[in-house]
């Protein structure tokens, strides 16, 4: 799996250690002084993406906090100190990774509902990307099954927040007289459950492989068209 950054070592002159990644910039030379110092915000989401890879490379309970102290190269006490244990550690995986299921906030109100749609499930992303999501949705599901405490946190901010995003996206819309629903969770669960409902076939070995990135594209665009149709004013 291709990592979205790489680790760092950090300044020893008191700025802390850094673990790299595709989130933006994260040591900048202001000249010739010293690099730019990353926030604990910052510095958390770098861990979360290094330690996503070891989670899908290793498994959960293969995978232990001196493992991610060694991927990203910080000290164990930098690690403790932005994650109590391991269990927040995934949070933070799910938090980060929300937007590749959900892509919730955003502009879409210039854009047919079908489209925004479309744009918000991100049916149109490559296969590498494609192939990188299964993979995690894959690792989530998995590990979701033998640890109660990850399924309810996956449940509470993955699940849950997204349909939340989504429900506040439809009633939007519902405000402005573009689409009409009379409950706007209501609706947004059922979009989800028709959209990743395909994903978790798939992933139980229940609906065979779509044939190529094309197919894929038409099949969660249909059901988007489906639901539109009902939601749309008449």
């Amino acid at each position: 799996m291709k990592h979205r950054g790489e680790a760092a070592a950090g300044h020893p002159g008191g700025q802390g250690e850094r673990c790299a990644s595709a989130a933006g910039p994260t040591a900048q030379q202001r000249g010739r002084g010293r690099p730019k110092r990353m926030s604990d915000a910052e510095q958390a989401v770098a861990i979360a993406r290094q330690a996503r890879d070891l989670f899908v490379e290793k498994g959960y309970a293969r995978t232990t906090m001196e493992d991610i102290v060694a991927r990203c190269r910080i000290s164990k006490s930098t690690l403790y100190r932005l994650f109590p244990n391991k269990t927040e550690v995934f949070g933070a995986v799910v938090d980060d990774h929300r937007q590749d299921m959900l892509a919730l906030p955003g502009e879409y109100d210039d854009l047919a509902i079908d489209e925004a749609l479309a744009r918000i499930f991100r049916i149109e992303i490559d296969d590498e990307a494609d192939r990188e999501r299964m993979a995690l949705i894959r690792f989530v599901v998995v590990e979701a099954r033998e640890f109660p405490e990850l399924r309810a946190l996956l449940r509470e901010r993955g699940g849950e927040r997204s349909r939340e995003d989504l429900a506040r996206w439809l009633e939007m819309q519902r405000m402005r007289g573009r689409i009409d629903v009379a409950d706007a969770n209501v609706a947004a669960k059922a979009l989800m459950d028709l959209m990743f409902g395909a994903v978790a076939l798939k992933l139980q070995g229940c609906d065979p492989e779509w044939p190529d990135r094309q197919e894929r594209i038409r099949y969660l665009r249909s059901c988007i068209g489906l639901f539109t149709r009902g939601i749309l004013p008449r």
